[in-house]
């Protein structure tokens, strides 16, 4: 048995599984090795940074991938954009705002455009901007993320994608880090999935050791949402999303207390950047979604696709065991 999806077909890969675009985490090795293994990475182009993400196209050699934004923060420098279109790349993926400023653009550069969205108003958004691939992303993701849950909200994109636009493909993420996770989202309605976490803690992740370590030793009970970590960093997020991190001391010290956080970041700033240069984990925001209690060991993102879809498939074929005639 093989999963063939209408993902699968329209990406022409041979499994249904994007990686997530995880900024300055999911790099050019990364992508490359979950595109090799027959799923599409995609480089987390994240805030724009055009240097960073010339250097990671160069890792990933001649790989087909593509590339993700922060779609606010790509507004502040378009010219990103240009330069990966530039690359024939074969996605762009665009989350947290609407993306109608620049959907007409990578749709006539030919890319694939993939819209993450949180709730059913900005699923609306993006099939109105002509969105091909609509991912319908939970809480329980890492990095940033809403309040939905990935159960309830992926299904209701499914039914809203039938009735509106039904030749836009659907994807599953948030809490999703194994075979069982493929095959719930499937059974959903959703034509794939997109998983950040599980590929967070690989080798090809841009990610120190002693931070995956520490996510590997946890349970998904360790987990929250929190501003700390954008504020220590100077990013200006939205408030309708928050970073989703393992609970540690840097969150036991300013969490609850963000105005004095605020008021610190000149002091405070330098010694945070340093603990996460040197994979300090009780000292910066360890970024992982709830699927992390699921997450055992560190192993090759290669691997990992194969495992995750032979265990989908095993899940889906015996799925019919729960069947009894009455």
């Amino acid at each position: 048995m093989a999963l063939k999806t209408r993902l699968t077909e329209r990406l022409g890969i041979e499994h249904p599984i994007i990686s997530a675009p995880m900024a300055m985490a999911g790099g050019g090795k990364l992508a490359a090795a979950v595109s090799g293994a027959g799923g599409l990475g995609l480089i987390g182009g994240g805030y724009g940074d055009t240097d960073w993400i010339d250097g990671q196209y160069r890792e990933a050699g001649n790989a087909r991938i593509g590339c993700g934004f922060i779609t606010w923060s790509l507004a502040k420098n378009p010219a990103a954009l240009d330069a990966v279109l530039d690359r024939g790349p074969a996605a762009i993926m665009l989350s947290f705002d609407d993306p109608a400023p620049f959907a007409d653009k990578i749709k006539e550069a030919g890319a694939t455009l993939i819209c993450q969205v949180q709730s059913l108003a900005r699923a609306r958004e993006a099939i109105a901007s002509g969105a091909d691939i609509i991912v319908a992303q939970g809480g329980e993701a890492g990095g940033h993320a809403a309040s939905r849950a990935t159960l309830p909200l992926v299904p209701e994109v499914v039914d809203l994608c039938a009735s509106a636009a039904p030749d836009t493909l659907v994807l599953a993420a948030g809490g999703i880090a194994d075979g069982r996770g493929l095959a719930a989202a499937l059974m959903l309605g959703a034509d794939g999935v997109l998983m950040g976490s599980r590929f967070w803690a690989t080798p090809e992740a841009l990610v120190a050791s002693g931070l995956q370590a520490a996510a590997v030793a946890a349970t998904g009970d360790a987990t929250l949402q929190t501003s700390t970590v954008d504020i220590i960093r100077r990013k200006d997020w939205p408030e309708e999303f928050r970073i989703r991190v393992l609970h540690n001391r840097f969150i036991d010290r300013w969490q609850g207390n963000e105005s004095a956080l605020r008021d610190a970041v000149d002091e405070e700033e330098a010694a945070y950047q340093a603990a996460l240069a040197s994979g300090d984990a009780d000292k910066v925001g360890v970024i992982v979604g709830e699927s992390v209690g699921l997450i055992r060991e560190i192993r090759p993102a290669a691997d990992l696709v194969g495992d995750i879809v032979a265990e989908a498939e095993r899940r889906l074929g015996g799925a019919a065991g729960f069947l009894r005639q009455s």
